[in-house]
């Protein structure tokens, strides 16, 4: 079975203004949780890794 793709453009699935948005509420959820606490750190780790993987402005 084969399948045909659309040659339509398509919309990112997050654009680059919501993705930064994310790094940011990430870096505030971390810093309110405070940085000893597990979430604070999964939080913070995230938001890293997303940071280094979005454009520089």
């Amino acid at each position: 079975m084969t399948g045909t793709y659309s040659d339509a453009p398509r919309e990112p699935l997050i654009t680059l203004v919501e993705a930064r948005d994310v790094v940011r509420l990430l870096r505030h959820f971390a810093e309110t949780h405070g940085p000893g606490t597990d979430e604070g750190q999964d939080a913070y780790a995230l938001a890293t890794e997303l940071a280094g993987r979005l454009p520089s402005e």
